[in-house]
């Protein structure tokens, strides 16, 4: 799953970036202009401002918060560190994977993977595990050991999802297409991937197997995308499932590195990361984007523009009204829904993940009694009831480089769904200055969700030594998310149907990058950047990346 960081202070440990991630407070010398600005620093962003780079652009990057990276950030207290938003990432052992070239091509190669090992996530049913083992025969295999009755259903659930996937291909190469070619090709390029994205993950299930036992294990990472098997797309499920048959990897020395060997490409091209550094507007001029005018009034220009700041916040905050209206953006916001809401439950404690046996595997915990989806119901109804799903992350344990940097000591995430109405009485009170009852409730999941860890490695329950709980108002105060969610837009079958979530938009020179014009995650925003970086050069960036 994907979290936030909530960070109070940035301490910068690479020497390589500081001359490249420049404190907005330090008034550091811009250019006039510059061929491009993006407004984000998420893994949209970077990876747009880094391609864009390597064709020569000096690319402006503008982050609103104080600390560059997005999803891919760390923060620090009380002498811990956590990487909030990449627990694991898949395809980064398979030498050919799309991923791992395009993430090879904007690091020049220095960005490290570390293997998770055979079992990458435990699905945790009650008192059953089941574990999901990396290898395509492999992952089969186990399933079948579990389910052996189920083995013509197992067979078929694995075709079919690489046959969802393999549709995907053209549909996304049809999002970065010049107009005049995608309304002539656009529509027979998207076909194809609608057969599996139009059908809800159930649906698709249920046509293969009556057994729900193993509907509700085969779908057991829905967290990883934030929608139950009834409400989402066959294909995002697929294209998840897919993305880690091979297993699970997380970055050497932390998730910090992936801007640390990012910030060097575009600096090499003369651009910048501006951190601390809020965008009011995208100036529109004769339905051009011309630059943005920053929050203290400054106005910047460039030659085009990108947000990663979502399409929401995007359409409602940042362009113009006028040109909002003038392009009927506001109907096509009514078109999509804002994706799950969550709680994080970030946990230090004494001892090295050698020493505290803490795996490196993921587990998925879920109640014994009902589906999904009817876990989810019952919990958006009564918040007492048992969590719908808990996920737990082990960070040191999958970093072969964290005893170097943090001796004797080890860190946990716990994560699980929350409404953002469950803390919305005090959405309008400024971070760290919520009072008293909110703490109060944060506590209360706090413990709930210790609890649960406490049940799945009980040798733990005297070895914490710090946890903070965040939420979907933490959420919302570091990303502008209106209601916190955490993947951007839902994931459902409608989404795939929406025409409007590509790079371009009917401003010229203003383009959108990020999850919301691909799918969920890190995989989803890195991709988005090849996506939007062709669409901007017009340039065959795909190419390059495959064939350096």
């Amino acid at each position: 799953m994907i979290d936030l960081a909530y960070t109070t202070t940035m301490k910068n440990s690479a020497k390589t970036t500081l001359t490249t991630i420049q404190s907005y407070k330090q008034r550091p010398q811009l250019l006039e202009g510059y061929d491009a600005i993006v407004i984000g620093s998420g893994m949209g962003g970077l990876t747009t401002a880094a391609l864009l780079a390597k064709q020569g652009k000096k690319v402006l990057v503008l982050e609103r918060h104080y600390t560059p990276g997005g999803f891919t950030h760390i923060f620090k207290r009380k002498g811990y560190e956590w990487d909030v938003g990449i627990h694991y990432i898949g395809e980064m052992q398979r030498k050919n994977s799309l991923l791992r070239k395009i993430f090879g091509h904007i690091t020049d190669g220095n960005l490290q993977w570390a293997d998770m090992g055979r079992v990458y996530d435990r699905i945790v049913i009650g008192d059953q595990a089941y574990d999901f083992v990396k290898g395509v025969a492999q992952f089969k295999q186990q399933l079948i050991t579990y389910f052996p009755e189920e083995e013509k259903a197992v067979h078929a659930y694995v075709d079919l999802v690489f046959k969802a996937v393999k549709t995907s291909k053209n549909y996304y190469m049809s999002k970065a297409m010049p107009p005049y070619l995608e309304a002539l090709m656009g529509g027979f390029m998207r076909r194809p991937l609608y057969r599996y994205s139009d059908r809800t993950t159930y649906a698709v299930l249920r046509s293969l197997t009556d057994n729900e036992r193993l509907i509700k294990v085969l779908t057991g990472q829905y967290g990883d995308y934030g929608l139950p098997p009834k409400k989402s797309s066959f294909y995002m499920h697929a294209s998840l499932a897919r993305h880690y048959f091979d297993g699970g990897n997380f970055p050497v020395g932390g998730s910090s590195k992936v801007v640390e060997t990012i910030a060097p490409i575009i600096s090499a091209a003369g651009g910048t990361i501006l951190v601390s550094a809020q965008v009011d507007k995208v100036l529109v001029e004769n339905n051009r984007a011309v630059g943005v005018q920053m929050a203290d009034g400054r106005t910047l220009k460039a030659k085009q523009v990108a947000s990663n700041a979502g399409i929401v916040t995007t359409y409602t905050q940042l362009l113009p009204e006028e040109t909002v209206k003038k392009h009927g953006l506001h109907q096509q916001l009514k078109k999509i829904k804002p994706s799950a809401a969550h709680l994080c439950l970030y946990v230090g404690l004494k001892g090295s993940p050698e020493a505290l046996e803490l795996p490196k595997t993921n587990y998925w915990i879920y109640p014994e009694d009902g589906d999904h989806d009817s876990c989810v119901a019952r919990y958006l109804q009564d918040q007492e009831a048992p969590f719908p799903v808990v996920y737990l992350s082990f960070p040191s344990a999958k970093d072969p480089d964290w005893p170097r940097r943090y001796p004797g000591k080890s860190t946990i995430d716990i994560i699980t769904l929350v409404p953002f109405e469950t803390f919305g009485a005090w959405q309008d009170k400024p971070w760290k200055k919520r009072g008293a009852a909110y703490e109060a409730k944060k506590e209360r999941f706090a413990q709930r969700l210790l609890e649960v860890l406490y049940q799945q490695l009980p040798h733990l329950r005297d070895k914490v030594d710090y946890y903070e709980l965040s939420t979907p108002l933490t959420t919302r105060h570091f990303v502008n998310y209106g209601r916190g969610e955490i993947y951007g837009l839902d994931h459902d079958p409608k989404r795939f149907r929406q025409s409007f979530l590509k790079p371009r938009t009917p401003i010229k020179n203003f383009y959108l990058t990020g999850q919301d014009i691909a799918t969920a995650g890190i995989g989803g925003a890195l991709f988005s950047g090849v996506l939007t970086a062709t669409a901007m050069s017009g340039k065959n960036i795909l190419r390059e990346v495959l064939f350096p």
